[in-house]
């Protein structure tokens, strides 16, 4: 079966109906070797916030992302800090400080953050990461690595070794971790199981993998605790949202949906998390319409009431979970 993942169908009016009133309806509710022991590795990430992912918000100012995160009950922001993102590289020194500070009054922490880099001797590279640090953030997301098929996989995978140990030599200096997002396709980390190979001989405090359960499913149908035991001690952080199948005869398509209302077994993913003591904070993402490809425009003051409801109905659905296996 051939897949497309990038394939995603608008909603129908039904579908845009039921999401409306489930946003009405929905309530908030109050070190370096491969042997390192993935309880000890990522239970030193300490408590995992969870933070909100900034792309589906950048119609909003700081202050008003701020805002409206906390007031949907979460505890942090993820900010995109990457070309077209909430912050762009070249004002990342003015810039991310006023979006930081900005989430700290609104009671809100900024650990992590997502970032197009990939390249450590880009001349934006060093000033981002440092000033990230020194505001506190701890994590940071790379962008995207690609696969070379003529050079071949594996050898793609050895190329990029020499970036990533530079990479993580700087991450060690500045006191940040950077992690590379597996994500379903056919880029580095759609498999998984190829973040090893790049990251088995790295101190996991300074390199390691941002594990988003979605893509894993995506890509792993039903052995996807497998790569994440694998990977475990390099996972300080991790990406949260859900997704069903679009069938047809020979294609499938994945179309993002609500926390809950897809296919990933979330009830079996926390369980291995509090077993495996996987820590950090947690973005959660925010991917089905209305928040994009929605169905018709919609005013800024038709949107915030709505992406509001649904924010708090996906943190109510992953509370559940939290709360069941008690992972802080």
């Amino acid at each position: 079966m051939s897949t497309s993942p990038t394939s995603q169908p608008r909603p129908t009016r039904r579908e845009f109906v039921g999401l409306v009133t489930a946003a009405t309806a929905a309530l908030p509710l109050a070190g370096l070797t491969s042997r390192v022991s993935a309880a000890s590795a990522a239970g030193a990430a300490g408590p995992g916030t969870l933070h909100v992912f900034s792309k589906p918000l950048h119609w909003l100012d700081y202050a008003g992302t701020a805002a409206l995160v906390a007031e949907a009950g979460f505890g942090g922001i993820d900010y995109t800090v990457r070309p077209a993102g909430h912050v762009v590289p070249e004002k990342v020194q003015d810039d991310l400080p006023r979006a930081v500070e900005a989430a700290k009054k609104a009671g809100l922490k900024v650990e992590m953050i997502t970032t197009a880099i990939t390249d450590p001797r880009d001349k934006f590279t060093e000033p981002l990461l440092r000033t990230a640090a020194k505001l506190g953030v701890k994590y940071y997301r790379m962008g995207n690595f690609q696969y070379d098929t003529k050079l071949g996989i594996w050898e793609s995978l050895q190329q990029l070794k020499p970036a990533l140990k530079e990479l993580a030599a700087l991450n060690k200096s500045l006191g940040i971790h950077g992690c590379i997002q597996n994500h379903a396709g056919p880029r580095v980390g759609g498999p998984v199981w190829d973040l090893y190979e790049l990251m088995r001989d790295h101190d996991p405090r300074w390199l390691g993998v941002q594990y988003d359960i979605r893509h894993a499913v995506a890509e792993g149908g039903q052995s996807w605790p497998l790569a994440l035991r694998l990977l475990a001690p390099w996972i300080r952080c991790t990406d949260l949202k859900d997704f069903k199948w679009e069938q047809a005869p020979g294609k499938a398509g994945i179309d993002n949906v609500p926390i809950g209302q897809g296919i990933v077994n979330f009830d079996a993913y926390f369980k291995l998390v509090a077993e495996l003591g996987l820590h950090g904070p947690r973005s959660v993402h925010f991917e089905y319409p209305p928040f994009e490809r929605a169905p018709k425009p919609l005013s800024d003051a038709e949107k915030r009431p709505l992406l509001l409801g649904l924010m708090k109905q996906d943190l109510a659905a992953l509370r559940v979970h939290l709360a069941k296996y008690k992972i802080a």
